[in-house]
C-alpha cells in the first residue's frame, strides 16, 4: 500500500506521525494505513536515529491513541500543513 503513495503524501504522512496531537487513527483515516503500516513507513523513510527517536516519542504516548486520549478531538493545522500546492 505504501509504494502507491506520492513523495508529497509520505512527507505528510511524516509529518502527522510526529506531530504529538495527531492520532494514528486519524492517519488511517486519511491515508489508510494503520498504525503498524506508519511504523514501517516511518523506519523506510528516517535515518535509524531519527526512527528510534520517533517511536519512544510516539510510543504510549495518550494523543497519539484516540482510546486513551482524556480530551476531546480539536481541529488544528499545522504552519506549513499546505506547503505542497499543486
Amino acid at each position: 500500500m505504501t509504494e502507491d503513495l506520492k513523495p508529497e503524501d509520505i512527507s505528510r504522512i511524516i509529518e502527522m506521525a510526529w506531530e504529538d496531537r495527531t492520532p494514528f487513527d486519524a492517519i488511517e483515516v486519511n491515508f489508510g494505513l494503520n498504525q503498524n503500516q506508519v511504523e514501517d513507513l516511518m523506519r523506510a523513510n528516517l535515518k535509524k536515529s531519527s526512527y528510534t527517536l520517533w517511536r519512544k516519542r510516539a510510543r504510549g504516548r495518550k494523543t497519539k491513541h484516540l482510546g486513551l486520549r482524556e480530551f476531546g478531538v480539536g481541529r488544528h493545522q499545522s504552519y506549513d500543513q499546505n506547503k505542497y500546492k499543486k
